[in-house]
């Protein structure tokens, strides 16, 4: 069974980052854009990451370009926004690809195992200790939202 500790992604800065690092902790992976309409959803990520670091909870950002063009900086780029406009102190990671032929194989899986395919920027999935997928939140789903923060208290307390 795959699982998301099998894969590896290079980070914001342009290193490689094996998954399996997060071993025994929570991960919401997450598809993140700077110039879109949910933007804004950095500020309910970086609570979430204040709230539930210490309990074992792991944020993953993955800037992704394809929906509206809405990523288009460079990975400096990108971490300077985030850092200075949302003070995002979570794991970036450098951009991806999350749909369609150059799809990036954590986001292929992501997608396969959960109904298909990533509708827009801010998608969400929640991934256990075990690197198995928990559940998937839609864009529209707030970082905040209690069905989300649930999820996230369930599976720390699991």
């Amino acid at each position: 069974m795959t699982t998301a500790h099998e894969f590896t992604a290079k980070t914001i800065t342009g290193s490689d980052k094996k998954l399996e690092d997060y071993k025994g902790q929570v991960l919401l992976i997450v598809n993140v854009a700077s110039k879109c309409g949910l933007t804004p959803q950095y500020f309910g990520l970086e609570a979430l990451n204040k709230e539930y670091r210490g309990r074992g909870l792991r944020i993953l950002g993955f800037p992704a370009n394809e929906f509206g063009g809405q990523e288009p900086g460079s990975e400096s780029e990108i971490k300077a926004f985030c850092e200075s406009r949302y003070a995002v102190t979570f794991d970036m990671f450098g951009k991806v690809v999350v749909k369609g032929a150059e799809i990036h194989p954590l986001f292929a899986w992501l997608a396969g195992e959960t109904g298909g395919d990533i509708k827009w920027n801010f998608g969400k999935f929640l991934v256990g200790k075990n690197g198995e997928i928990l559940a998937r939140f839609e864009p529209n789903i707030e970082p905040d939202a209690a069905e989300l923060t649930q999820a996230i208290e369930k599976a720390l307390d699991g």
